[in-house]
């Protein structure tokens, strides 16, 4: 076969594969039919998570004689419960104290295990994987072992029960959670950046602060959220410490005595769920490029 026939021979294939008109609509009929199906699952997944949010929502909104019936709509729109929650004795007390006990527990959790995962991930040092061995051992603990010492310690030994600071002071120790994510993202942080700076003078606590911290941003904003998240949805913390002071209740805690006293004003008790949540969604809504990045890369290299 000579060099002139191959390319005459692919032409011809190329264009009787390309000229059927029912290879043509069979490859667009696939392409629709796959289009439908992943785009169906999608909003499928989607109403799924999303439907409870809306009956919440509203609940809410509708009359006390209208809530959990089979008329799903409110008429009217009833906005005033939310004014009535957030009038409710105690409410804003519980908003404050959950606000502080969040954003506290975010800072000082990140401030303190900074540090600590700069060392395990730049530092080389005899028994540094077993140190690393160790902070993750503890996350296999559970916090129900260890209460009961704690709560003693807490309660007796320093007075601070009816209180938040027991839930808040720990967190000044560092978080193995929040040690191991942010280890695992400055492991790809390649050195040469930190010997650059070095080279330049600065010490180990100015290179962090001024060349890995700002490399850092995605992670720190993950398990800032995650910490955020923790403390603002905490039940069992409070409960134990704090449940005889009410002027210590957290929303979380406070939402179910609210629940208790309206047990049958079930438009009161959604109206007081979504205050509860709207932070928390409104924060991950304008958070969640940053969170969702943060936890993409980390965990990258190990």
């Amino acid at each position: 076969m000579t060099q002139a026939t191959l390319p005459a021979k692919a032409a011809a294939s190329g264009t009787s594969a390309g000229s059927d008109p029912r290879a043509r609509r069979a490859a667009r009929r696939r392409d629709t039919l796959h289009w439908i199906a992943v785009h169906s699952l999608g909003l499928a997944a989607a109403a799924f998570f999303v439907l409870p949010f809306v009956f919440v929502f509203l609940t809410a909104v509708m009359s006390d004689n209208q809530a959990l019936t089979r008329d799903l709509w409110p008429h009217p729109w009833q906005w005033s419960n939310f004014r009535t929650v957030w009038d409710t004795p105690g409410f804003l007390t519980w908003w404050r104290n959950t606000l502080i006990y969040a954003v506290a527990g975010t800072v000082l959790t990140v401030v303190s295990s900074l540090p600590v995962a700069y060392a395990l991930a730049k530092f080389r040092f005899r028994g540094r994987n077993l140190v690393m061995v160790m902070v993750i051992s503890t996350m296999m603990l559970p916090p129900q072992v260890v209460i009961i010492p704690m709560y003693l310690f807490w309660t007796k030994q320093m007075g601070m029960d009816g209180s938040l600071w027991p839930l808040i002071i720990p967190l000044a120790f560092g978080d193995a959670f929040t040690i191991f994510l942010l280890r695992q993202f400055l492991l790809t942080i390649p050195k040469e950046y930190t010997e650059a700076a070095k080279v330049d003078g600065c010490g180990e606590l100015r290179t962090m602060l001024t060349v890995v911290v700002p490399m850092i941003r995605p992670a720190l904003a993950a398990v800032a959220l995650f910490q955020f998240f923790y403390c603002w949805n905490d039940y069992f913390g409070p409960q134990i410490y704090a449940s005889s002071n009410p002027a210590a209740w957290t929303l979380s805690y406070g939402l179910e005595s609210f629940k208790g006293a309206h047990h049958t004003n079930w438009n009161l008790t959604m109206a007081a769920t979504v205050l509860v949540m709207a932070p928390v969604i409104v924060v991950f809504f304008f958070a969640q490029k940053a969170f969702i990045e943060g936890v993409t890369l980390t965990g990258v290299k190990g």
